[in-house]
């Protein structure tokens, strides 16, 4: 059982704090370098143009607000957040590797970012709604930041049907919690299933998109159902 309690900001910023050096590394790994493929399909639904402003919420090491920070040239901007320092001063290595990219990065909270309202033309939210401490909180803050027609992404775990929920649990304790036991962050990949335990469905978030207010909800499930993009425009 993990030590990091779902909810407790402090506790989650603190287990991303520890694994961002290992982070990536282990995503690749455990994933088998599909998270790559799930987080440009959420760029394609967004589809950023040059010229847009974009945001990155949850953006740890900043891989998505890169991608996006690529597709804005000329005359874009993206913003990277994440509440945690260690990932954005990764994400601020790389980018110092691109110079040419638009990209800033901001330390702060994804359910209450200060960026003024309807600023965004698009935005990605990569393993982090499950993290919030109220996902309808970071949908609601979402919802503002878009402007009207704004289109945003949000991929997460999901919580996929019976047979699929078996196997899911199965490689969490048997793949991934052995192999992140390697690196020292056991309990750290431990907390991956108890945050899905009480992480909404695809259903319960369209719910809560519509409530944030977005005119278009969908929920896609992607890796056989083991994984999920939340496709909404604002």
């Amino acid at each position: 059982m993990s030590g990091f309690v779902p909810g407790d900001a402090a506790a989650v910023r603190q287990l991303f704090e520890a694994a961002a050096p290992r982070y990536d590394q282990l995503n690749d790994l455990l994933s088998l370098g599909l998270h790559r493929l799930w987080k440009r399909q959420a760029i394609a639904w967004v589809n950023p143009r040059p010229g847009q402003r974009c945001l990155d919420l949850c953006c740890g090491t900043g891989d998505l607000a890169l991608l996006l920070a690529a597709r804005v040239r000329p005359g874009g901007q993206v913003i990277g957040i994440d509440a945690a320092a260690a990932p954005l001063e990764l994400a601020a290595a790389r980018a110092r590797r691109q110079p040419w990219l638009p990209v800033q990065w901001q330390q702060g909270d994804a359910q209450a970012t200060g960026l003024p309202s309807a600023w965004a033309d698009g935005a990605v939210m990569a393993y982090g709604l499950r993290n919030l401490a109220d996902p309808a909180a970071g949908l609601a803050e979402l919802r503002r930041l878009l402007r009207p027609g704004g289109r945003a992404a949000v991929l997460d775990f999901n919580r996929p049907g019976a047979g699929a929920a078996r196997f899911q649990q199965s490689y969490l304790r048997r793949v991934v919690v052995p192999a992140a036991r390697r690196v020292g962050l056991e309990q750290h990949y431990a907390y991956l299933e108890a945050s899905l335990a009480g992480f909404a469905s695809g259903s319960r978030q369209e719910l809560l998109a519509q409530r944030a207010g977005f005119a278009q909800v969908r929920h896609r499930p992607l890796a056989g159902g083991l994984m999920g993009l939340l496709e909404l425009v604002a």
